[in-house]
């Protein structure tokens, strides 16, 4: 089953922060794909569901620390990767 996401959702990814388009359901013994497009150079990319999150909503206070707790992972990885 493929969800199309209207509003689109904003998310935060392994690879940045992105807004999601679909979800596709392939059934209970696989997880989620998420299709995200990315907000940096809009590249589409599939993530399984366990690498997104939803971005931090300050008007409702939202996922706030959860949030930095991922940005600061996803970069020293990426810092990792890099060296």
């Amino acid at each position: 089953m493929i969800l199309q996401l209207d509003p689109l959702i904003l998310v935060e990814t392994p690879l940045g922060t992105g807004q999601a388009l679909f979800i596709i359901d392939y059934g209970m013994h696989q997880n989620t794909c998420w299709v995200i497009a990315l907000v940096k150079d809009g590249i589409i990319k599939h993530f399984d569901c366990n690498d997104v999150i939803l971005s931090a909503n300050h008007t409702y206070g939202l996922n706030l620390i959860r949030n930095k707790e991922f940005q600061v992972n996803a970069i020293s990885k990426n810092k990792n990767i890099e060296t």
